[in-house]
């Protein structure tokens, strides 16, 4: 069954969510738990007509690499990967962690290093990927690793990450399909509004869109995906929010984060732990203060935290904001060696207005 939903899981990201072409160059990044499904992928990106490059790692590399390189080795920039980001046309990452706290001994300032020393290369992608000359999704495959920290047994791990990119489905492109059209309505909706206010108990935020674009994320750029993003006014933001889950980076937790917007930048922050990691992220660089995203998960087959952002971010009856790097498909111009996802609740006694009209209540759309 599960061998099944993978290979189902494989031809989604190659047919659907990239659409690889005759010709295509196509990049297939992860790590060497995730071969199972990479041989799937390989597979179908040469059924496709595809030329596939495989770019595989592990946590202990990376870890090995963030502990042990010196200023110059960690400043690197791989050649052959900037060139395949500048040149070639489809990206497809699935990562499969074997230990999600791989890097908790790292210090904040060196991930950060190593983060701003690699922009170029995310910049890179973004603005093609803005451009429609780069398409790409990330994925993950199941881990014993990612079961536990989903508090799962392995098998429920399985049927929650092939539930929630519908690979338990006869024709999942076809669930997918009519999720995007849902999420199209909304965005049609607030194509051309102008301000957002939030309001709920841990959350009191207003923010512009004015020339700003939403974008139906319908798995497309992630496998699982179900959300609406787009980039604020980078001066637009005021008020304050509590996050309701942990924001993990580089296997770190940071939780209990509160922030607080003073004319579109973090004028205070809070954490009740790892708060120095918080700190660091935010004094990466100037656009790291700013957000780059604010979105609406609507992904109702994802109910629960499972400490992976590729799922957490897309729960029906949240929203989540990115301190950082912005899409510049949204017309957000803030740029960052940062792109950190934070989650906040709504599905309770909370409300979204869209030029003072109700929008959402409780976590559902009512428009």
């Amino acid at each position: 069954m599960s061998d099944q939903r993978r290979r189902k899981l494989a031809n989604l990201l190659v047919n659907y969510s990239t659409q690889v072409q005759p010709g295509d160059w196509v990049g297939i990044l992860g790590e060497f738990s995730s071969l199972p499904i990479l041989r799937d992928v390989h597979e179908a990106v040469l059924d496709a007509g595809g030329h596939p490059s495989l770019l595989i790692g592990d946590d202990q590399m990376q870890r090995c690499f963030l502990r042990n390189a010196n200023d110059e080795q960690i400043k690197w920039i791989d050649p052959s990967l900037k060139l395949f980001t500048e040149k070639g046309d489809v990206y497809i990452r699935v990562g499969a962690p074997e230990n999600t706290r791989a890097m908790s001994n790292i210090s904040a300032g060196r991930m950060q290093t190593w983060r701003a020393a690699q922009s170029e290369i995310l910049q890179t992608r973004l603005e093609r990927s803005a451009r429609g000359e780069f398409r790409w999704v990330g994925a993950l495959y199941p881990t014993q690793a990612s079961a536990q920290e989903a508090n799962m047994s392995f098998e429920e791990y399985e049927d929650f990450v092939y539930g929630a990119c519908f690979c338990d489905a006869d024709d999942p492109a076809a669930e997918w399909r009519k999720l995007s059209a849902m999420q199209q309505q909304k965005v049609d909706y607030l194509a051309g509004k102008s301000h957002i206010k939030l309001r709920g108990p841990n959350i009191d935020l207003e923010l512009s869109i004015v020339d700003r674009a939403f974008i139906n994320s319908d798995g497309r750029r992630n496998m699982p995906s179900g959300e609406i993003f787009t980039g604020p006014v980078e001066d637009s933001v005021n008020g304050w929010v509590r996050f309701s889950y942990p924001a993990i980076v580089g296997g770190r937790a940071v939780s209990g984060i509160e922030l607080r917007f003073a004319d579109g930048k973090v004028s205070d922050a809070s954490a009740e732990m790892n708060e120095d990691l918080l700190h660091a992220q935010l004094d990466t660089d100037a656009g790291a203060r700013y957000l780059g995203e604010f979105a609406i998960g609507a992904n109702f087959g994802i109910d629960r935290f499972t400490g992976m952002i590729l799922y957490d971010e897309k729960i029906g009856g949240t929203i989540h904001i990115a301190i950082g790097m912005g899409y510049p498909e949204t017309g957000s111009l803030n740029k960052s060696a940062v792109h950190w996802d934070m989650i906040c609740d709504m599905r309770d006694d909370s409300e979204i207005l869209v030029d003072d009209e109700l929008f959402y209540r409780n976590g559902q759309f009512v428009v």
